[in-house]
């Protein structure tokens, strides 16, 4: 039941070799996944009305059906696969407004006033799960959140200053229980940690929710589905990446964005979530047993060092320590790393969306639940502003994204992604076809795994 991976590294001239031994997994499922229960519901089954529909049965689209039930709305939500069997069931489950080193920024780039009221939406959301929390059986646990830095102790006092300037007693601690030097670690108590899918799961019972019902275009206010028609007023994209290209301009907008996790046993309890103020550093948080070790991250379609990063640190790090589970997640990376949350676009003032999470999709899933059925009860919300995706897009990652699409875009090699038409990449780690443009992935027969295409590859590509 075990493969056998010998690692060279060049160090002072010495060629080391590692000898590592992990659990085979031909299957890659997260933890969440293998150890809960989700509900069925079943497939739609003719044609329908509704005031509101949903699309996506992520944590964002099922925190939208549960308050909006709790309002009274009449809606409905559909599911192509199973309810949180994407991106939801992939996260680390993080519920933190430690969203790295970001204040400083925000308060330099937006304000102080759009600074404070991200804080203040993200906050909320974490007291949010926490009072949904009680009385579930999640696995919830109050933690507190750490931003560390290897090298740079600067860096750090600036976004704790930047805190306190937001209203926020920000403090920097020393990290003894991670396994490496670091320059300290801007810290934020009560924060939190759980487990998503038990969560999900609770929360879905008794809502209106069809799975295996997948939205294959629209009609003036109707979503065609293979198995009936559903008519709407207002309609909601929760979709992780929205599936309407006509409207907002998403595929300039947003980009995607591949991350590793391995959860580690015989590792030590680090007392707390961990993320290092480099994108491209390491995350550490534990769940019972387990210690996750999350990282590798790369741009989908573009090369990156996925798992093999993070087996190396286990190794060295954690030499006494084996590999249960490995995983991988992917988000939408927006403009100015705030989530686009609001009105779908200028034209179509019934559509709704909720995207770009910044791999932060957990309190982001709960501010968007709360400001959209705000949105749909028509009542204001004091954070609509900030997360509005009709902000300036003027963005120096702008001009990178429209770069990456017209290089794929040229490339003359098949097979060719069907949302809209650039060159996918072979990925070897993982066996997919991933599109560097979008995101689009696709396995190796060329059925959908993560959008926004919304189908499989055509024979022929």
């Amino acid at each position: 039941n075990y493969k056998h991976i010998f690692l060279l590294s060049a160090h002072n001239t010495f060629i080391r070799v590692y000898f590592w031994r992990f659990e085979r997994v031909e299957k890659r499922e997260s933890v969440w996944n293998v150890q809960s229960s989700m509900p069925h519901f079943e497939k739609l089954n003719g044609s329908i009305k509704t005031d509101v529909l949903i699309i996506g049965g992520g944590m964002a689209g099922v925190l939208c059906a549960y308050f909006l039930q709790k309002a009274g709305v009449d809606y409905v939500l559909v599911e192509g696969k199973k309810i949180c069997c994407g991106v939801t069931q992939n996260t680390t489950a993080k519920i933190s407004a430690a969203h790295g080193l970001i204040y400083n920024e925000l308060l330099h780039q937006a304000g102080q006033e759009r600074a404070k009221r991200y804080l203040e939406a993200n906050l909320k959301a974490v007291q949010s799960f926490g009072e949904l929390c009680r009385g579930i059986d999640c696995d919830y646990k109050e933690v507190t959140s750490y931003v560390y830095s290897l090298d740079n102790r600067k860096k750090l006092e600036d976004e704790a200053d930047a805190l306190r300037h937001l209203g926020w007693d920000a403090a920097i601690l020393e990290t003894p229980k991670l396994p490496m030097q670091t320059m300290g670690a801007v810290c934020m108590e009560h924060q939190a940690q759980f487990h998503p899918l038990k969560f999900a799961a609770k929360i879905a019972h008794g809502l209106t929710i069809y799975e295996d019902t997948f939205v294959k275009e629209f009609k003036d206010h109707t979503a065609v589905t293979e198995s009936g028609n559903i008519t709407y007023r207002k309609v909601i994209f929760a979709t992780h990446f929205p599936i309407d290209n006509k409207h907002g301009l998403y595929f300039l907008k947003m980009y995607q964005h591949r991350s590793y996790v391995i959860a580690l046993e015989n590792a030590e309890d680090v007392e707390g979530i961990y993320i290092d103020e480099n994108r491209k550093g390491m995350s550490f948080r534990n769940y019972k047993d387990l210690l996750f070790l999350g990282g590798g991250s790369h741009r989908t379609g573009k090369k990156g060092c996925c798992w093999q990063e993070l087996k190396e640190a286990a190794h060295q790090y954690y030499p006494e320590a084996s590999i249960k589970y490995a995983w991988a997640a992917q988000d939408c990376m927006t403009l100015d790393h705030i989530p686009y949350i609001g009105v779908y676009g200028k034209h179509m003032p019934d559509g709704f969306v909720a995207t770009g999470f910044n791999k932060w999709g957990m309190t982001s899933s709960m501010i968007a639940a709360h400001i959209l059925t705000d949105q749909i009860l028509e009542k204001e919300n004091s954070y609509g502003e900030i997360f509005a995706p009709s902000r300036s897009i003027w963005k120096l990652q702008l001009a990178v994204n429209g770069l990456e699409a017209v290089f794929n875009l040229l490339t003359p090699s098949k097979p060719r992604c069907p949302h809209l038409g650039c060159a996918l990449k072979w990925n070897p780690a993982e066996r997919t076809w991933d599109c560097p443009c979008h995101g689009s992935r696709f396995d190796k027969e060329g059925r959908l795994l993560d959008n926004p295409a919304n189908g499989d590859l055509k024979k022929s590509s």
